[in-house]
């Protein structure tokens, strides 16, 4: 009996070894040591293992919000103006393309038209049409200060801008667009004596501030019909000669975008075509 006491003692005594980890127990394991990482004297350590350093992040905080703003418009505004210098150069070839193919198509149809291009009356008998050519080199024969002159294709134009002739927003004429008109008709017989003259509206995109006008297109309809009125009736050009066209907003010579562009933009035209009337009686 003793015997099976002491036999019970001892291997409770040896479990109890076992659970808490005696460090006699000579059924414990050894545990390796973890290795050393370490390097030895005078070997660099291998980059992977050294610490990398966070990466910077930008600061935006010395940059000005409406610095970026207003670099991005003027960004859009030059994009804008050279769409719109490419739409004109475009425009201009077809206007030039279609008078080429009119001079040179002798006995045969005229050519059509380009698009925005006025009808012209035809020529007279025995008025053969100046050549294109000459049409470029009597452009600098024009004396006109403040009108701006320049060839385009086989035909002349004139830029008269709007605020020199007509009251904001109104067809009246201002006492110097009268002087004006009287030194622009003066110079077009005797640069080009006979010639078709198209007079031409044009506006911005701007809403209108006269509420009596419905839209663009009939403010430079009154005002085309206002310079025609003026130069049948105050100067030596005659009504065979001359012809309206009324293009409001449609056909801008720059960007809208800025104020200087749209004060550029609303303008008459006076477009001097190769063809020449009949003579007046």
């Amino acid at each position: 009996m003793y015997s099976r006491v002491v036999g019970v003692a001892t291997c409770s005594a040896a479990v109890l070894s076992l659970a808490c980890g005696c460090a006699n127990n000579p059924f414990r394991t050894a545990q390796p040591a973890p290795p050393n990482l370490e390097p030895p004297p005078g070997v660099a350590a291998p980059a992977h293992t050294l610490p990398q350093p966070a990466p910077a992040m930008p600061s935006y905080a010395d940059v000005d919000g409406r610095q970026l703003e207003a670099a991005l418009s003027r960004s859009r505004q030059e994009t804008q103006v050279m769409q719109d210098e490419i739409t004109a150069l475009r425009d201009q070839l077809a206007s030039t393309s279609a008078h080429l193919a009119r001079l040179r198509g002798e006995g045969t149809p005229a050519a059509a038209p380009a698009a925005g291009q006025a009808n012209v009356p035809p020529a007279a008998p025995g008025l053969p049409p100046s050549t294109p050519a000459a049409m470029q080199a009597a452009v600098a024969e024009l004396v006109l200060p403040g009108v701006d002159a320049r060839g385009d294709g086989a035909v002349v134009r004139l830029d008269v801008p709007a605020e020199k002739l007509f009251e904001p927003g109104s067809a009246a004429l201002v006492p110097g667009g009268a002087a004006i008109l009287t030194q622009v008709a003066a110079e077009l017989e005797r640069v080009f004596p006979g010639h078709f003259v198209g007079i031409e509206g044009h506006l911005d995109t701007e809403p209108l501030q006269n509420a009596s006008w419905g839209s663009a297109h009939q403010l430079t309809a009154a005002r085309a019909a206002a310079v025609f009125d003026f130069l049948t009736a105050r100067t030596r050009m005659h009504e065979g000669q001359l012809f309206l066209v009324a293009h409001g907003p449609n056909h801008p010579l720059v960007s809208n975008a800025t104020a200087a562009g749209r004060s550029r933009n609303r303008r008459m035209e006076l477009v001097v075509y190769p063809e020449r009337s009949a003579p007046r009686r």
